[in-house]
């Protein structure tokens, strides 16, 4: 593999830890939810294996970022200027750290809720 498709690979590896870290998922739920084996996950976030496109559209979904995001493409920030946002972000700076913690949980569990739902029972 040459250096550049080296580098690509460990940035969005990278994109993803770090996306599946934010959504409070493990790789062993996300392993789950995407049909795989908990070391296959390791491996893509560790840039060892390639992320086909259907994979990378399922991560974005998970992880509720964009595919240009996970290719680091773009630095995608949120619009700021959203009053119910500012208003979030002040409550959630109230948290305790622990309950913030949880929120987090809560909000990963509610969109892998989500998107099991979309899936067809087996």
């Amino acid at each position: 593999m040459n250096e550049p498709e080296e580098d690509k690979r460990t940035q969005v590896g990278s994109r993803l830890r770090e996306a599946r870290n934010m959504a409070g998922l493990s790789q062993g739920q996300v392993a789950k939810i995407m049909g795989m084996h908990r070391p296959t996950i390791s491996e893509i976030e560790a840039g060892n294996r390639r992320v086909a496109a259907e994979e990378l559209t399922k991560f974005a979904e998970i992880y509720d970022v964009t595919v240009s995001w996970l290719l680091a493409e773009t630095a995608e920030k949120l619009e700021t200027d959203d009053p119910r946002l500012q208003l979030a972000a002040r409550e959630l700076s109230k948290l305790k750290p622990e309950d913030l913690d949880r929120l987090m949980r809560l909000l990963a569990s509610m969109r892998s809720a989500d998107t099991n739902d979309g899936r067809d029972s087996k």
